[in-house]
């Protein structure tokens, strides 16, 4: 059993980014769901399905390259609160990621959101991850 489902879902997207993978399949969850919406609506990947099979279902993700460079868009994925170690942060102090070219990845009252949403909402919540 895994005790870090998002460090998980994190290692597998950095893995299959390094090894040249053009699509990753990574086990679902509810929050793996929205962090892979937050991913696709900030343009980190070209699309992604939910299967839905007997147990847990899968994501199915396809990741984007530079057409020009073949590296990818995503150039580092990294995991901010921990199970042993949580990292709450409140509206006023929204962490900006490479100075506003990356995004936060925050789990808020109101769901998972990025950084600059949960700002413009007014609401704090636990830093899942920084993406740039």
């Amino acid at each position: 059993m895994n005790t870090d489902p998002i460090a998980d879902y994190l290692t597998r997207l950095r893995n299959a980014l390094h090894a040249g993978h053009r699509v990753v399949e990574v086990p679902a969850s509810n929050i793996k769901k929205e962090i892979t919406k937050i991913l696709f609506d900030q343009g980190y990947i070209l699309s992604y399905k939910f299967i839905d099979d007997a147990k847990q279902g899968t994501i199915k993700i396809a990741l984007k390259y530079n057409k020009v460079t073949n590296t990818s868009v995503i150039k580092k994925l990294q995991r901010v609160s921990t199970p042993g170690l949580r990292k709450y942060v409140s509206a006023t102090e929204m962490p900006r990621v490479l100075n506003g070219l990356g995004i936060a990845i925050i789990s808020t009252s109101h769901g998972v959101m990025t950084g600059k949403m949960a700002k413009t909402e007014n609401v704090g919540g636990e830093v899942l991850c920084f993406v740039y």
